[in-house]
């Protein structure tokens, strides 16, 4: 800290706030945190050298909001949950430079008798207040607002200032009915080829899809109309209905982006974008599809930056963290992951990878397609065209001398083969396959045509998982359960111990909808002797899910009641998502 930031706190009376209270003490007085959470996220400062707040928004005990109000309170700063770009002075925005504000995430936004207030996101960052005390040549009064609310008012305000004659993406999203309604309006024949309402239209959706952090895109043609869908934690929503007569032009469009041939409309075709939205770098994956009223488009949008996450934020809680974080560090085996698509395989894949990624490793892997690109690890994406499969890829992995390699999927007896010799080899394999749960993936292998004492002398662990909906914190009601929900869930009055089961309300942080964002659900299999001797003997998966249960796994649904207990999740979701679970 400089010494004019430091002679400005002083002269605030904020370093002694800061001696006085520390950031934990007003969390556990403001928030719902526990001491029990608080020791968690203080334990995962230290290990990783991030900040408390991060920590505990990385376990998910609270929301970047929560931390944001309680540095307020610590440090003395207003806090500004909503920036309205329309008051910021452009004068003072273009003394700054677009790059600065969006790397160190401020904005300035007044003059206030001679001072200027100014959002910042990380408040603690006295450098950059100093920085611009320097260049504005007057004193800074900081105010707290998000990461995310700044750079939306940064991109939003920088486009306003500069004489592109292009609306801002919020003005975009707000106006996308109004641009949907144009098409309502006669259009003279001469006037149909401009397609800037097209343009604008499809930019909308994008920006709203990861505005409200859609997973997937769908426009899908019907006999009197198109439909607009997004999915969102897993659910799909109405988002618009263009006229139909806007239908080609919006798919044309799409699959220019995309780099596809809009005159072949009689076969699927598959194509990327790759765009910045709001300072974040996003790829879509784009599927087309020709159906009886035209071509279906689904865009898969991949966040680069929320990929990459730590396996402690994923979901995983007591036993099935340590086994996880202990299996990915052997040197040789086959770790597999099942689950239905969606379930969250390739970010627990990569995740585990980011983990173990060093110097003295080298990681490979075959993917169809290579979804995310990770620094440090060779990928490569297969191309059945060329007759690059997985076994291929695979075979060919042996001669690059890999220390751990990454199957996207095991779909075959000679991908399951070559995989099984690989981790025989001395090497450490990820992959996944399609089963409902982690025993049933020992009966799909020998199925297959592997034989048993080959998959019981490869095999390490096995995780099913699942994703639920994470209840949203803002606005859900708290209840006692009744003996009923508690006996679907497998648990007992006695088992409440005094914690609270919350229903979703919805609100408008969470779209109505009662939920925000997702989290995980495990069943960790480990290949124990018990177990193997099952595997050896030809034995049916509720044999092996029985021997494993008595030495100590817990299967989908346990693991979520857990998660219900700790106010994650709400009774609904998890019934509705582990209805196949059989305990």
């Amino acid at each position: 800290m400089t010494f004019c930031a430091l002679f400005a706190l002083q002269q605030n009376g904020i370093l002694e706030i800061m001696e006085e209270r520390s950031l934990g003490a007003i969390l556990l007085e403001s928030t719902s945190l526990t001491e029990e959470q608080l020791q968690q996220g203080l334990i995962l400062q230290r290990e990783k050298g991030i900040k408390l707040g991060e920590a505990l928004v990385q376990l998910k005990f609270l929301r970047t909001e929560d931390i944001l109000k309680a540095l307020s309170i610590q440090l003395g700063f207003p806090y500004e949950s909503k920036i309205e770009v329309e008051t910021v002075d452009p004068a003072l925005v273009e003394h700054l430079p677009i790059n600065y504000a969006k790397d160190n995430e401020v904005l300035p936004l007044r003059k206030d008798n001679g001072t200027i207030v100014v959002a910042v996101a990380d408040p603690t960052n006295f450098q950059v207040i100093d920085d611009l005390r320097l260049l504005f040549h007057s004193n800074i009064k900081p105010v707290i607002a998000g990461s995310y609310e700044i750079v939306n008012a940064i991109n939003a305000v920088y486009n306003k200032t500069t004489d592109k004659g292009e609306k801002a993406m919020t003005d975009l999203e707000e106006g996308m009915e109004e641009i949907a309604e144009d098409f309502n309006e006669p259009v003279d024949l001469l006037d149909a080829s401009d397609e800037a309402p097209i343009i604008r239209l499809v930019n909308s959706l994008m920006f709203r899809a990861v505005k409200q952090k859609a997973s997937d895109i769908h426009i899908e043609p019907f006999e009197r109309d198109l439909a607009v869908r997004f999915r969102i934690d897993g659910v799909l929503y109405d988002v618009m209905h263009p006229p139909k007569r806007a239908q080609n032009s919006i798919i044309s469009r799409v699959k220019i982006m995309a780099g596809l041939n809009i005159a072949e409309k009689r076969i699927p075709q598959d194509g990327r974008i790759r765009i910045k939205i709001a300072g974040k770098d996003i790829d879509m994956r784009v599927s087309t599809i020709p159906t009886a009223f035209g071509e279906s488009v689904v865009m898969r949008l991949l966040d680069k930056s929320a990929v990459l996450l730590d396996i402690s934020t994923l979901g995983f809680i007591g036993k099935n963290l340590d086994y996880i974080n202990e299996v990915i560090q052997r040197p040789h085996g086959i770790i597999l992951v099942t689950g239905p698509t969606g379930s969250g395989k390739t970010t627990t894949l990569y995740s585990a990878l980011s983990k173990i990624n060093t110097q003295e490793l080298k990681i490979i892997t075959v993917e169809d397609p290579v979804e995310y690109q990770l620094p440090g690890i060779n990928q490569m994406q297969v191309n059945p065209k060329i007759d690059l499969t997985f076994a291929t890829g695979l075979r060919a992995f042996l001669r690059q001398d890999p220390d751990v390699i990454m199957v996207g999927e095991i779909r075959d007896k000679e991908t399951a083969e070559i995989a099984i010799q690989a981790s025989l080899t001395g090497h450490l394999v990820f992959s996944t396959l399609h089963t409902n749960d982690a025993c049933s993936s020992i009966t799909r292998l020998v199925d297959m045509g592997v034989e048993p004492f080959l998959v019981s002398s490869s095999v390490i662990c096995i995780m099913a998982q699942r994703l639920v909906r994470s209840v949203c914190k803002d606005c859900a009601r708290k209840y006692t359960p009744e003996e009923v929900e508690l006996a679907k869930l497998g648990l007992k009055p006695e088992d409440l111990k005094g914690r609270q089961f919350y229903r979703p309300v919805g609100c408008p942080n969470c779209l109505e909808t009662g939920y925000s964002g997702r989290t995980g659900i495990h069943e960790i299999l480990m290949i124990s002797d018990p177990v193997r001797s099952e595997i050896m003997k030809g034995s049916d998966a509720s044999t092996i899910k029985k021997v494993a249960q008595s030495g100590g796994m817990k299967t989908l649904r346990e693991d979520a009641a857990q998660k219900i207990l700790m106010g994650w999740t709400t009774v609904e979701e998890v019934l509705s998502i582990t209805q196949g679970d059989r305990d």
